[in-house]
C-alpha cells in the first residue's frame, strides 16, 4: 500500500475546508484540518506534515504571519497560499513570507492536487541536485545557499526555484512561459513583473562572479551565463 501524504489544510471557512479535505482523503492524502492560524500551527507541531496548504486570511494568526514563523524552523516544507487576492503585492508578499507557490479563489481541486504534486516533486528533485556550480558560485539548492569563496548567503524559496531552473540550462535559453507556469501557475502579466523582480535580485547576488550573468533574450526568456 502507497504511504499517505501528510498534508495540512488551514481554511477558515468550514465547508469549503471539509470539501477540500475530502477531496484529498480519496488522492492518498493524510489530511489535518484547521480553521485558524493558531491551531494550524498547534497541528503542524504535532503531526509535522509534509506539505502546507494555508489560506491568506484566517482568524488568530492569518497565512502570511503563520507560514513565516514555520520557515524559521523548516526551510524546505512546500507551502501553497490560498486566497482571493490576486495583486501582484499581494503575490510578492506571499512568496517573501516563505510561500512555494498560490491559488486563487475560486479553485479547482484538480489545480490544487497538480500543484501539491509538482512541489513535492522539486522536493524530490532538490534532494538529487542539492550542490551545483555556477562559475565561482556554489548553489546548494536543498539548503537555499548561494555561496562565494566561502561567504554564504541565503535565498529566498522562490529566487532558489529560479535559479534552478537557470542552472539546468546553463548557457542555453530558459523559456519565458515555461518558467512563468511551472513556478508561478500562469504566464500572465502580474506574474511576468513578479518574475522580473526575482531576476533582478539574483543578479545582484550573482555579480561577485564577473564571468557569471543573467541576460534578457528578447521575445524568448532569459539565459545563465558561465
Amino acid at each position: 500500500m502507497t504511504k499517505k501524504i501528510k498534508l495540512l489544510l488551514a481554511e477558515d471557512e468550514p465547508s469549503l475546508g471539509q470539501i477540500v479535505k475530502e477531496s484529498l482523503e480519496t488522492r492518498n492524502f493524510e489530511v489535518f484540518h484547521a480553521e485558524n492560524g493558531e491551531e494550524a500551527l498547534e497541528i503542524y507541531q504535532k503531526e509535522q506534515p509534509e506539505v502546507l496548504v494555508l489560506d491568506v486570511m484566517m482568524p488568530k494568526k492569518d497565512g502570511f504571519t503563520l507560514a513565516k514563523e514555520i520557515r524559521e524552523e523548516n526551510n524546505g516544507i512546500p507551502i501553497i497560499f490560498l486566497t482571493a487576492k490576486s495583486q501582484t503585492k499581494d503575490v510578492l508578499e506571499g512568496f517573501k513570507h516563505g510561500g512555494n507557490d498560490y491559488l486563487k479563489k475560486p479553485f479547482s481541486m484538480e489545480e490544487l492536487i497538480v500543484r501539491i504534486h509538482a512541489l513535492l516533486n522539486r522536493i524530490n528533485l532538490k534532494k538529487d541536485n542539492s550542490k551545483i556550480n555556477i562559475g565561482e558560485f556554489n548553489f546548494n539548492y536543498t539548503k537555499q545557499l548561494l555561496t562565494h569563496k566561502e561567504q554564504s548567503e541565503p535565498l529566498t524559496h522562490r529566487e532558489s526555484e529560479l535559479l534552478f531552473h537557470l542552472s539546468q540550462k546553463k548557457n542555453e535559453i530558459l523559456d519565458r512561459a515555461f518558467v512563468l507556469k511551472k513556478l508561478w501557475g500562469d504566464d500572465d502579466f502580474f506574474n511576468a513583473r513578479s518574475m522580473d523582480v526575482f531576476i533582478s535580485k539574483l543578479r545582484k547576488k550573482l555579480k561577485k562572479d564577473t564571468n557569471v550573468q543573467i541576460i534578457n533574450v528578447r521575445g524568448y526568456g532569459y539565459k545563465l551565463i558561465c
